[in-house]
């Protein structure tokens, strides 16, 4: 095959548990002339990206350690410009959107035809390397993590000074605030500023998973330590050793999984299900929650020295409707990503909608903004330049409406 020249420089990251695909991946994308890296797993994946410049990751969804979702969020909290196409033998629309949100480029549906795959890897190396700047016309002070930071209210910088404080230690971090308000993309930061920035950055949402999988996915299990249990898995501890492990909604953790979580926090040390080998690791922990933690202590629901253990350091994100001088640079923000993601041209909002979204209360926080603006930018003409209130939501524009 004839060597692409314009890819000699970029470096595309296979990760795949299956030997033959990862053979011929490697085969067909060397031969196009890209340097290439092959990882049988996540967490070799994980170091590979850590190690080098990672400049494309190519990755399968379902893998024994670690699946392509976690690893693709991995890599982007390191790397946020790295570009990734997820491989998937299910070739859902949830998947893929899961995947887009996260980051990804595109996916790619076993079985593959081999062109389809060049196709979608130069497509999504272009798509980066053309992809314009930021707007700066607005002051703002960046945290790195999957997505940048963005803010120019008091609120904001303070919290930005604190996350540069906090970040380069061992101390357990809590995190709170209400939906929405990005307390994950805090996390990000403080691992991204923080020593371990080139170690594994892996999250788990506790309030997702009932207890008897949530318990397996943080400490992982042994072979047959539970029917289903077909291979030994890796919890969520192993796989961010040296790194920096992320418990979202840390407050719906069961009682009876509380006391396992604390000695873990405390020992640095656990067993895995079915297992009676202790698996030390060297783990800092951020928690977060958007609910009164202080409450389901008194309740008896949450322990009282887990809290004090996760509570070292606070850190709360203020809801958007208390920071508005915030709203207009994270609209501008989230117009370039969303314009650039799905090929318009919008690069401004109108007079109108701009008055209209800093009016906005946004019970849904930044989360809220960031939908608003990507349904109106897919929803307008392929022509269009300006952003008009017409393009928002239904239930912002029933609030210009409304008597003030």
């Amino acid at each position: 095959m004839k060597k692409d020249a314009s890819s000699s420089a970029q470096t595309v990251l296979i990760a795949d548990d299956e030997p033959n695909i990862r053979r011929v991946l490697e085969a067909l994308l060397t031969r196009s002339g890209y340097n290439v890296l092959v990882a049988e797993n996540g967490k070799k994946a994980l170091a590979l990206a850590a190690s080098q410049d990672v400049d494309l990751l190519l990755t399968d969804l379902i893998m024994p350690d670690m699946n392509g979702v976690e690893l693709l969020r991995s890599v982007k909290g390191s790397a946020p410009d790295c570009a990734a196409i997820l491989i998937t033998a299910y070739g859902t629309i949830k998947t893929a959107v899961e995947a887009i949100k996260l980051g990804a480029d595109n996916y790619l549906t076993k079985p593959f035809e081999l062109d389809e795959v060049l196709a979608l890897v130069r497509q999504a190396l272009e798509n980066r390397d053309q992809a314009p700047p930021r707007p700066t016309s607005r002051p703002r002070r960046a945290v790195g993590g999957v997505e940048q930071m963005v803010g120019v209210s008091p609120q904001m910088q303070e919290l930005f000074q604190v996350v540069q404080r906090a970040a380069d230690s061992r101390a357990t971090v809590l995190v709170r605030g209400e939906s929405g308000t990005g307390k994950e993309l805090i996390a990000r930061a403080l691992h991204h500023h923080s020593d371990r920035a080139e170690q594994p950055f892996i999250a788990i949402s506790c309030a997702a998973l009932p207890e008897t999988l949530l318990e397996s996915e943080l400490f992982g299990h042994e072979k047959n330590a539970f029917t289903g249990a077909a291979a030994q898995k890796l919890g969520r501890f192993e796989l961010a050793n040296h790194g920096t492990l992320f418990m979202d909604e840390v407050a719906d953790i069961p009682p009876a999984l509380q006391v396992k979580l604390l000695r873990a926090i405390q020992e640095r040390e656990f067993e895995r299900i079915g297992g009676t080998k202790t698996v030390r690791v060297d783990v800092r922990l951020i928690a977060a929650t958007n609910r009164d933690v202080e409450r389901a202590v008194a309740e008896g629901t949450f322990r009282d020295d887990l809290y004090y253990r996760l509570h070292v350091i606070q850190i709360t994100v203020p809801p958007l409707r208390d920071r508005r001088d915030d709203i207009l640079p994270l609209a501008e923000h989230f117009l370039a990503r969303f314009s650039r993601e799905n090929r318009r041209h919008i690069r401004t909002l109108t007079p109108a909608a701009a008055d209209l979204l800093t009016r906005y209360r946004y019970p849904g926080n930044v989360r809220e903004l960031e939908n608003a603006i990507e349904r109106a930018v897919v929803m307008a003409d392929r022509d269009a330049t300006e952003l008009d209130p017409s393009l928002l939501p239904p239930t912002i524009q029933r609030f210009a409406a409304e008597p003030s």
